[in-house]
């Protein structure tokens, strides 16, 4: 089942209503839903077959939806069919945004109302359907609802708090380009996101259309990175860039591809998360002629890792894509060993590895998501030695002002004794280990 769309191209947006313009011309390969075998009553998600997945054959049977989204659906969607549901363009148009959409859709808490009343948020909410589909209708404590939905906590600064606390835009040499290590650069599609996390680190920026992916401002910074022969690595994020069509990504991807010094790159999104629909065997064909090729994803909550976003992973794995996982450290929705134990086991189920657990930045308004360094010190205490290495992300605090990622770790190391090295493990047994001091 094929069709053909073709959307005028630009080079430019200006708001956050609707994802910047696009432009795809071609047949899009949509899934094929095998209706049930009963009695003829709709059904809003069957059995999947994937039609062109690399290194895949045959159907795929698996769980295509959670009961949350099939009732989410039933209650506020009735009469979308399948195919316009799974069309993330149809997602992209139909975010919700607006404190009359999440009042038909919530029990908001009084806080939640407030924040969604107040007109000098820095950070637009948007939400995509699926993702408003795994949001609690009557919790607010819900780690998912409160990473999207705003409270009145945005609004409280907190000392040590910056609306640019990385020190990014001091990094800039170009319009949307950040240069602060010898060999990498980020570099900023455009500023627009499907969904908002409320912790963003990038709240000042995201959301507003002041950064779009138009053409001269990309020359800009692609003639940069070409007279600057350090930079082997480019990182491209934003906003999200696997929210562009395929020829506009296609055309980011190929002029870096082409500068001799760049060796390699890299995309930073979250889409697979919250919009999994996104991921179409089209974008993986275009995305696989550029390896080598990374993807960092942004996955916070065990909730997150449905069979949308497996298929999702699936298909960028089986492209040949590395898939890492840049998980925040957040109060009340991650913070504790068994919700962060989950969480990595999920992702490297759908073949994501844990890559970074981020102390959550000093943003302005984030104090109610920031933990202590010691709470995460003892997650990854909880974690190294009680599940596979593979599992156990590197924690880190991005150092404000600009200073770069900062490794810590437990201190396993206890003391010396003479020419021995005390050293505990992770059940608490200290040892012995020959190190000589020259």
């Amino acid at each position: 089942m094929t069709t053909t769309e073709c959307v005028e191209a630009t080079f430019s947006s200006s708001s956050d209503e609707e994802p910047p313009p696009q432009r795809r011309c071609g047949p899009q390969l949509l899934l094929l839903i095998t209706p049930p075998r009963s009695n003829g009553s709709k059904r809003l998600a069957g059995r999947i077959t994937t039609l062109d997945d690399p290194g895949r054959s045959g159907t795929v049977r698996r769980p295509t939806t959670t009961p949350a989204t099939r009732a989410f659906r039933k209650a506020f969607f009735p009469q979308v069919a399948d195919r316009e549901w799974n069309d993330w363009r149809w997602q992209i148009r139909h975010r919700v945004r607006t404190l009359e959409q999440l009042e038909q859709m919530l029990v908001l808490a009084p806080d939640e109302r407030e924040a969604l009343a107040e007109r000098g948020q820095m950070l637009p909410v948007g939400i995509t359907p699926y993702y408003m589909s795994l949001v609690s209708r009557h919790d607010p404590q819900q780690p998912l609802r409160r990473t999207v939905i705003p409270t009145s906590a945005e609004f409280d600064r907190a000392p040590g708090e910056a609306d640019d606390p990385l020190g990014e835009d001091g990094h800039s040499p170009v319009p949307g380009l950040v240069h602060r290590y010898p060999d990498r650069v980020l570099l900023l599609a455009h500023d627009f996101c499907s969904t908002y996390c409320r912790y963003c680190t990038r709240s000042r920026v995201v959301g507003h259309g002041e950064i779009v992916s138009s053409e001269q401002r990309l020359q800009m910074a692609f003639d940069y990175i070409r007279r600057t022969p350090t930079v082997r690595d480019v990182l491209v994020s934003g906003g999200d860039p696997l929210t562009l069509a395929e020829d506009r990504l296609d055309w980011i991807l190929s002029n870096l591809r082409a500068i001799p010094h760049v060796e390699f790159l890299r995309i930073g999104s979250k889409v697979p998360a919250v919009l999994p629909q996104r991921i179409t065997p089209q974008l993986c064909r275009t995305l696989r002629k550029y390896h080598p090729l990374w993807i960092s994803l942004h996955f916070t909550h065990p909730d997150e890792c449905t069979p949308e976003t497996h298929t999702a992973c699936t298909r960028l794995a089986d492209a040949g894509i590395p898939l890492g996982s840049q998980t925040v450290l957040l109060k009340g929705v991650n913070d504790n060993v068994e919700t962060m134990k989950q969480l990595i086991h999920k992702l490297l189920m759908m073949r994501v590895r844990p890559y970074y657990l981020y102390q959550c930045d000093p943003i302005s308004g984030s104090s109610h998501f920031r933990t202590s360094v010691s709470k995460g010190l003892e997650i990854i205490e909880g974690l190294r030695g009680h599940t596979t290495g593979y599992a156990v992300p590197t924690y880190v605090i991005d150092a404000p002002g600009g200073g770069g990622k900062i490794p810590l770790q437990p201190n396993y190391v206890v003391g010396r004794d003479a020419d021995d090295l005390l050293i505990r493990n992770y059940e608490g047994h200290t040892y012995r280990y020959p190190d000589p001091v020259t």
